[in-house]
């Protein structure tokens, strides 16, 4: 059995380097409830591996101190182990971005988010399962991006200046003026069938995604259903346009913007899908791939608030 019922994975390079000092700071806050047991992530996936190997050893709380890819990591890690055995999650956002955690409403200060969840109350959240046509699959709890975002989040990456939104903001405006291609995506879901061509199609179990941009602001994370965002062709100038729209929500009910929800969607595209998870690349330039499906699994995990 561990040494104490709780288990911190803590990504030192989260934030371009600073979650390894905010995390530092906070030992004081965790020996004050009682101790847990501490792991830090050198090299990727490596949260997955310890939530998985942190779940087997009987753990009851998992606690990710990081980003959303930081959770995503662990979420990944906690799925594969029987729901009567995957202990509860807590979260300390140490992230560039942080949707998740401001879709639970979990406080920005990392000192005041440790203590809520020594303090705080569990709630049942949905978690998203997408497979590709290989039958590779993948958690996501926050969103999931075709087209559009999955491409500006690999071109924010490659700013070599700033971070965190204003890198975000910087692929934005690159993606438009060197990626405006439309899918041609063949879409069922349990709701609803649809052909369209977008630009954009994001999958939202989460209100925010790109460290500010609220794409589905009536999204709830325990419903059993996850909203869509979808983007139709327009010029570029239009999707400039449209940015301070998503930044507020407020795109909501314009006419190129299509929104719907759903709880399980097969879909076919015309064009090779880049697709990201939680800000983490699923499927990049290259890979070629074309079909895919989500599921919701309902109330998956249950976090800490």
């Amino acid at each position: 059995m561990p040494k104490h019922a709780v288990k911190l994975i803590v990504n030192p390079n989260a934030d371009f380097g600073r979650a390894w000092h905010a995390a530092r700071d906070l030992r004081s806050i965790v020996d004050e409830f009682g101790g847990a047991d501490w792991s830090g992530t050198v090299y990727p996936t490596h949260a997955t591996e310890l939530a998985y190997q942190a779940a087997e050893e009987g753990y009851e709380l998992i606690i990710s101190l990081g980003g959303d890819g930081t959770l995503h990591e662990v979420i990944n890690g906690l799925m594969q182990v029987p729901p009567e055995k995957r202990p509860r999650v807590g979260v300390v956002p140490l992230g560039s971005g942080n949707d998740f955690a401001h879709s639970m409403g979990i406080d920005k200060r990392s000192v005041v988010a440790m203590r809520q969840v020594f303090t705080g109350k569990p709630q049942p959240v949905d978690v998203m399962r997408i497979c590709d046509d290989s039958g590779r699959c993948e958690y996501v709890h926050n969103t999931l991006g075709i087209g559009f975002d999955a491409i500006v989040l690999i071109r924010s990456r490659q700013v070599p200046i700033g971070r965190g939104f204003f890198s975000y903001l910087v692929g934005v405006f690159q993606t438009i003026l060197l990626n405006h291609t439309p899918m041609r995506m063949e879409v069922q879901t349990d709701q609803e069938q649809w052909s369209r061509e977008l630009l954009m199609f994001t999958v939202c179990n989460g209100r925010r995604e790109g460290g500010g941009f609220m794409l589905a602001p009536d999204a709830r994370l325990d419903d059993g259903l996850v909203d869509y965002v979808g983007v139709e062709e327009v010029t570029k100038l239009q999707m400039v346009q449209l940015l301070p729209k998503f930044l507020n929500g407020k795109h909501i009910g314009l006419k190129p913007v299509h929104t719907g929800c759903f709880s399980s969607l097969k879909l076919q595209s015309n064009r090779p899908l880049v697709v990201h998870t939680d800000g983490e690349i699923f499927a990049g330039f290259g890979m070629e791939k074309y079909s895919l499906t989500i599921d919701v699994i309902p109330k998956a995990i249950e976090v800490i608030i």
